[in-house]
C-alpha cells in the first residue's frame, strides 16, 4: 500500500449512494425543520472512477471537524443558496461507525423551502461533500485499483439532484505518482518519501 501526501489546492466531490444517504426531513424538539442524512459512508467502495475505485476511511474528517473547520451546507454545491454553516450552529456535522452524518437548519427563504419539499417528495435523494484530499493510500485489490481517503479537509454538504461519483484530476494525479512510485526501486521510493517528509 502506497501512501501519499496531496496538496491542498485541489477540490474534490464524492457523493453517497441513493440507497445509503438516508436524506430525510426531521422535525426537531423546538419545531424547526432538520434535514438530515449522510454526507459520507466509511468503507463503502465507489463505483468504477475511470480504472480505479476509492473508498473512505473512518476518520477521514476528524482533524477538520476538530479544528473546527467552517463547513457550509448548500444546494447542488450552488454556494449561492447557502442551508447552513457550521460556525453558525446551523450545519453540524459528526462522524460515527458509519460516516459523516450532517443535520441542517435551513433557513425560511424560497429555495431552501423548495428543497425541503423536494427531499419529502422524494425527488431529491442523495448528498454529496467538497473535500480537498491531505492523504490517501492506493493498493491492488481484487485485481483492481483501489484509493483509500485516509485525510480529508471538508468545504461544504449539498443535498444533490443528479448524484454522481466522478474522478477528479487530483485523484488521477495521486494515482499516476503512485504508478511511479511501484516502477521505481526500493531506493528510490525512500529517497522520494524522506524528501515528501521534508516538504510538508
Amino acid at each position: 500500500m502506497s501512501m501519499s501526501k496531496t496538496p491542498k489546492n485541489g477540490i474534490e466531490t464524492r457523493v453517497v449512494l441513493l440507497d445509503s444517504s438516508g436524506l430525510g426531513v426531521r422535525e426537531a424538539k423546538d419545531g424547526s425543520r432538520r434535514i438530515v442524512g449522510y454526507a459520507a459512508r466509511f468503507n463503502q467502495m465507489s463505483e468504477d472512477l475511470g480504472g480505479f475505485r476509492e473508498r473512505i476511511r473512518p476518520g477521514a474528517f476528524a482533524d477538520s471537524l476538530a479544528r473546527g473547520d467552517d463547513v457550509v451546507a448548500l444546494v447542488n454545491h450552488d454556494s449561492a443558496k447557502p442551508l447552513g454553516r457550521r460556525s453558525k450552529g446551523t450545519l453540524r456535522l459528526e462522524e460515527n461507525t458509519k460516516g459523516l452524518k450532517a443535520s441542517i437548519k435551513p433557513p425560511n427563504t424560497t429555495f431552501a423551502n423548495d428543497v425541503v419539499e423536494n427531499i419529502e417528495r422524494g425527488d431529491i435523494l442523495g448528498m454529496s461533500f467538497q473535500f480537498r484530499t491531505i492523504e490517501d493510500a492506493w493498493h491492488v485489490e481484487d485485481g483492481g485499483e483501489v484509493r483509500e481517503l485516509v485525510k480529508a479537509d471538508l468545504i461544504d454538504v449539498s443535498p444533490v439532484t443528479f448524484p454522481a461519483y466522478p474522478s477528479t484530476d487530483v485523484a488521477m494525479r495521486s494515482r499516476e505518482a503512485w504508478h511511479q512510485e511501484q516502477a521505481q526501486t526500493p531506493t528510490d521510493v525512500l529517497r522520494r518519501r524522506l524528501d515528501l517528509a521534508e516538504t510538508t
